[in-house]
């Protein structure tokens, strides 16, 4: 184990996106995942805390803002996400994601907050690439079972990502996600078009949030084996 988080508060947010802008962004080795037909850009916003390695004392844990864009893919029979971005309040944080585990991390400027229950989440990327949206929480919903787009969308345990031309494959142990519905009531969204996608015309088609997981961590692998 390379270490350990939490995950708290987080909105999941989903639009399907044409598969000939999708596909030319994804690494040619992964297969892109689709769900009720359709390809999907996920908008996860949420909150990391006592984010740590394995050797660290949690005491000198960081406590960070993240939004992370991403898709879903298959490679070698196994589901998991690709990151288009990932932005992150915190600097080391930021660092330290590029050079251990070659992900795409940016710093931002992040801001969470919560009046009249309802939660307003901003970020400001130093290239002027932003997000500032406000949503509400919803009604629990029950376990999520395969076949939902609960299942699909958030059970994902596995990262994929390229380096030096090489697939590499990270892993995340963590109890299943309680979730609940979700309400966006206003989005400004500059993250997705960003990345090269045409930015959507509406609200996300799903919309999800949870109060959170604790989470175990664990290196990434080069030429991750195929299922059993």
């Amino acid at each position: 184990m390379a270490g350990k988080q939490s995950w708290r508060n987080l909105l999941f947010l989903h639009w399907p996106v044409p598969v000939d802008e999708l596909r030319p962004l994804v690494p040619q080795e992964l297969t892109l995942d689709p769900f009720d037909g359709q390809v999907w850009v996920g908008l996860v916003p949420f909150r990391m805390h006592a984010v740590h390695p394995s050797w660290l004392p949690e005491k000198l844990a960081l406590d960070f803002l993240e939004c992370n864009l991403r898709t879903y893919v298959v490679y070698k029979d196994r589901p998991g996400v690709y990151f288009f971005s990932l932005d992150a309040s915190s600097r080391l944080a930021v660092w330290a994601a590029r050079l251990g585990w070659s992900l795409p991390y940016f710093y931002a400027q992040m801001r969470e907050s919560t009046a009249d229950q309802k939660i307003r989440y901003q970020v400001k990327r130093t290239n002027r690439a932003r997000l500032d949206l406000t949503y509400r929480v919803g009604d629990e919903l029950p376990a999520s079972k395969p076949g939902s787009p609960e299942f699909f969308f958030l059970e994902r345990y596995l990262l994929f990502s390229k380096r030096r031309g090489q697939m590499r494959c990270g892993q995340v142990h963590h109890m299943p996600y309680p979730a609940n519905s979700a309400e966006v009531l206003a989005i400004d969204d500059g993250l997705i078009s960003a990345a090269g996608l045409s930015q959507p015309a509406g609200p996300p088609t799903y919309a999800h949030w949870s109060p959170g997981v604790d989470v175990e961590v664990f290196e990434l692998k080069a030429n991750p084996a195929s299922s059993p």
